[in-house]
């Protein structure tokens, strides 16, 4: 059996061994152990080195655990909370506010701090009991938490978009620029959809009254200020530096992690309970993301070295198909993938694979990146291995799954639409790193 073959086989066997439960790194490192010391004998020892220090001196990384802790602490302070409340004071009045509502705050929340995981749990836990007691529409109301909480991986400051850039050799601060405008147009077509479905039946979600102490126009607005401040200069602090191209995405996180620690001390909610769970949990999401990474980095040079990338290449360019149908046709590998597997080994194993296909075909690298970040993010929404289904329905146990499934599944063909936008108006991705500079 030739050694492109065998590296073809060795990702199958990987990717049965994660459908099947065991932890992601420990098979990609097992399979890679035995199918590479198979093609290439002792050399793949040297290769596991390599590919495990090249990772511990990548300083880009760096980025993961600063905005890790940015995002753990404001989840843990509390002032999201906040900020929820004051925009439920100004827009309680109309029809799907609270739909509206929790989209804006995702909006915001995942602006500072781009995880998936804890975007869907906190909207969960801070949305879903006032959606429950307001009458809202069950499955409108789960896809509204689990279509908002997915943001977090496309809009910056992404932690897959951070991983993304060295790999494909575009700028972790040019991908963060184009993945401003794809992230809030999703996040306007969520709210529209959202706001034209309640106007055409009322009942999906009533208007609310207000039934705290009467506030003037200028004492609301005071309160949405406040409210919203807190996490405005978090986002100053990461998102504008970075597109402002004042520092590198490594010193933006700290800055961001450092705003975040000074906003919480200073609103009274800097305690050393709160601020012990999100040390903790940094170390443990950080060391499970760079251990993956390095397992996946290892497993991906082996197939490399094999030869197995090279003749999926030539595979894939020989079909005699339009540029255009090739670019979904490998959309929709990733797209398929994307539900039993994480966002990690897709990013470090399939990417490579599909790049010199559209290098080959002439594909702008930024434009493709970003197609591949929101394909990603659709299949987080997609059943029945939907990953923010697990997280909304641990918070919410009250849904069932069947009505957490058909909430979502709204948003996947909104997700779909904004795709194929972004397929024939390249400009959507191409604008903002124009105009800041960040794209010669």
């Amino acid at each position: 059996m030739t050694d492109p073959m065998l590296g073809l086989i060795s990702l199958l066997v990987a990717v049965v061994g994660v459908l099947t439960g065991f932890p992601m790194a420990f098979v990609f490192i097992f399979v890679a152990l035995l199918f590479g010391f198979m093609a290439i004998g002792q050399q793949v020892f040297n290769l596991l080195t390599y590919q495990f220090f090249a990772l511990m001196t990548n300083v880009e990384l760096t980025a993961v655990p600063l905005f890790l802790f940015m995002g753990y602490v404001l989840e843990q302070s509390g002032l999201m909370d906040r900020m929820f409340k004051a925009l439920q004071m100004i827009l309680g009045g109309i029809k799907g506010s609270l739909y509206v509502i929790v989209l804006a705050t995702a909006t915001l929340f995942a602006a500072a701090t781009g995880i998936v995981g804890a975007s869907v749990t906190v909207l969960g836990v801070m949305a879903a009991p006032m959606l429950i007691r307001s009458n809202y529409d069950t499955r409108l109301s789960a896809g509204s938490i689990a279509a908002g909480g997915t943001l977090g991986i496309l809009i910056p400051p992404s932690i897959m978009l951070i991983v993304m850039g060295p790999l494909v050799g575009v700028p972790v601060s040019t991908l963060f620029a184009a993945a401003v405008i794809p992230g809030l147009l999703l996040a306007v077509v969520y709210i529209i959809y959202t706001i034209i479905r309640c106007h055409f039946n009322p009942a999906l979600g009533p208007a609310l009254k207000y039934d705290g102490p009467h506030l003037s126009a200028l004492a609301k607005t005071r309160e949405l200020i406040v409210g919203i401040i807190p996490i405005t200069i978090v986002i100053m602090a990461t998102l504008g530096l970075i597109i402002g191209g004042i520092t590198t995405p490594t010193d933006a996180a700290a800055t961001g992690a450092f705003a975040s620690l000074v906003l919480t001390a200073l609103f009274g909610r800097l305690k050393w309970k709160p601020l012990k769970t999100a040390v903790f949990r940094t170390l443990e999401t950080s060391a499970f993301i760079m251990f993956l990474i390095g397992a996946a980095n290892f497993f991906g040079a082996v197939f490399a070295r094999m030869g197995s990338g090279r003749l999926i290449t030539e595979t894939l360019t020989a079909l005699q198909v339009s540029p255009t149908v090739m670019l979904l046709l490998m959309l929709f590998m990733i797209f398929v993938l994307g539900g039993p597997l994480e966002w990690i080994p897709i990013v470090l194993v399939v990417v490579p694979i599909l790049l010199p296909v559209a290098q080959d075909l002439g594909f702008d690298m930024l434009w493709f990146c970003i197609l591949i970040a929101v394909t990603l993010q659709t299949s987080w929404l997609t059943p029945p291995l939907a990953l923010s289904s697990y997280f909304l329905k641990g918070v919410v146990p009250q849904w069932s799954m069947k009505d957490i499934y058909l909430g979502m599944v709204q948003f996947v063909a909104l997700q779909i639409l904004v795709v194929f936008l972004l397929i024939n108006f390249p400009i959507l991705v191409h604008w903002l790193p124009q105009v800041t500079g960040l794209l010669d």
